[in-house]
């Protein structure tokens, strides 16, 4: 992204966010695309611990960020935390779009930078980018193609979408042919293909413990556009084939993958979205210092599973940060000053 697009952070203030209790908004603003205006949002929770550390969170495919519960435990280990809603999602999303429409992952460039750029200007000096399902991959492909960028030092994926949960067939032929089909036909909609058991499995007002809005998070996933499908594709393929990291990255994932048409209460102990194996197989294909990890019933949104799971998850998480990421920044500190 070029400089001149980079909103001065002096310049902006921050607003009361939808969920209290702290939080706060800063709505980012771009140039017109293909639909019209756009803008992506930056929510923040500063920890009460004065810290040069931050994470940035980018949300998944029928999303956007409410999981307050994640931003105190970053808070509580002394990470100022903050999340992305991005363009044509959640706290973003506008009358004269399509909901989670793009053309390619590359489009959440600008507002990544941009959202970097705000959090370094806060004197956030060690940043984390983290990204559940979609939005891992999407944060997988943004670190790749963004290596000598001093904006991020690490890198944690949460049942990241390295794959579509398809047969052979479908992922093979199918998906390529779709692909090639979108750039002749780019807004031609197609089902998502996504159950709204999964959605069941997390609202309160079903089987679930967490209240979050039905209007930018549906049970009724709507169809997405061909020019989606191929935005995948082509971010699945770097991921899957050539992909190179220089910061450590740590991929977290369920044990297991329910694929199940009926509710019942497995649903609430594995991924009910994604194959498992998928991505694990792809974790491990991926170059640099590589952290995987199993999650016992965990859930597709890990952080979402049950209280004994998502434990299990922050203490994995936070783990790893103290041995790859903290630890390079003391061993850092420590050459400077010597």
């Amino acid at each position: 992204m070029q400089a001149n697009n980079i909103i001065n952070p002096i310049k902006r203030s921050y607003s009361p966010d939808v969920l209290g209790d702290g939080f706060e908004q800063l709505t980012l603003a771009f140039p017109n695309d293909y639909e019209g205006e756009v803008k992506a949002t930056l929510v923040r929770k500063q920890s009460e611990k004065q810290t040069p550390k931050a994470v940035l969170y980018i949300h998944g495919f029928n999303d956007y960020f409410f999981q307050a519960q994640m931003a105190n435990r970053f808070n509580a280990e002394g990470y100022n935390f903050y999340a992305l809603d991005l363009r044509k999602y959640g706290r973003s999303y506008m009358p004269h779009q399509k909901l989670n429409n793009v053309r390619s992952l590359m489009e959440y460039d600008e507002d990544i930078t941009e959202a970097l750029h705000h959090i370094k200007a806060e004197k956030n000096e060690e940043v984390i980018l983290m990204g559940h399902s979609t939005g891992g991959l999407t944060v997988t492909y943004y670190a790749g193609r963004h290596l000598n960028s001093d904006l991020f030092h690490g890198v944690i994926c949460n049942s990241p979408f390295y794959e579509f949960n398809l047969s052979v067939l479908e992922r093979k032929i199918g998906v390529p042919i779709l692909s090639f089909l979108s750039r002749y036909y780019p807004n031609q909609t197609i089902s998502s293909g996504f159950s709204r058991l999964y959605g069941y499995s997390l609202h309160h007002d079903k089987y679930g413990e967490w209240n979050y809005s039905l209007v930018w998070k549906p049970h009724d996933i709507p169809d997405v556009t061909l020019s989606f499908i191929a935005a995948i594709h082509q971010a699945q393929n770097l991921v899957q084939n050539t992909i190179t990291l220089n910061v450590p990255l740590l991929v977290l994932y369920s044990d297991k993958t329910i694929s199940d048409k009926k509710w019942s209460d497995r649903f609430m102990t594995g991924d009910s979205v994604l194959n498992v194996n998928h991505i694990k197989h792809y974790a491990n294909k991926i170059k640099g210092d590589v952290s995987t990890c199993e999650i016992k019933n965990g859930m597709h949104d890990l952080v979402l599973s049950q209280k004994t799971v998502r434990e299990e998850t922050y203490k994995r998480v936070f783990d790893w940060l103290d041995q790859h990421v903290n630890q390079e920044s003391y061993q850092s500190e420590a050459l400077a000053s010597g």
